[in-house]
């Protein structure tokens, strides 16, 4: 199975940085990862709705570039489905019985995800009402696919 994640900017803290590499170094045990990075875009202070839409849709043709074709998306949209570990775990094994083997995940910038993201997306994820830092999302996001493959391969993992 190959499993990308296409992220909004790159991590510049260094402990971010040593988790990301910790969980997919665990994580290659199981499934080929790729972290794709895209650039973000600067948002002035005090930018208006237009020019944030504007942001959003230049962050968006980046990540669609970024997605291969036939690639089953995932995208993490603070209005889609939330699901506990065992539920992602089993939706993630559906997606690959369904005859799924390349899954990528998308995470946007600070602004979000632009509407041409979230329509290509095959799946929308939350993993909260919250909104979370697009660097910790990476580090939450490498490890529940983790917890989700100790699941499905009946493997010990505290809950």
């Amino acid at each position: 199975m190959k499993i990308n994640i296409v992220s909004v900017g790159k991590i510049k803290e260094k402990y971010f940085t040593m988790a990301i590499d910790e969980y997919s170094k665990r994580l290659s045990k199981y499934c080929d990862i790729q972290i794709i990075e895209v650039a973000d875009e600067k948002t002035p202070d005090g930018a208006s709705d237009a020019i944030c839409e504007q942001i959003k849709k230049i962050e968006g043709e980046r990540i669609l570039k970024s997605i291969k074709e036939g690639a089953y998306v995932i995208a993490l949209e603070i209005n889609g489905e939330m699901k506990d570990s065992v539920q992602l775990s089993k939706k993630l094994s559906d997606i690959c019985v369904a005859g799924n083997s390349n899954i990528t995940f998308v995470i946007g910038g600070s602004l979000g995800l632009h509407k041409s993201v979230s329509d290509r997306a095959n799946y929308k994820l939350s993993f909260s009402k919250m909104t979370f830092p697009h660097q910790l999302m990476r580090v939450i996001l490498l490890e529940q696919i983790y917890r989700a493959f100790r699941i499905q391969n009946n493997e010990p993992y505290h809950k």
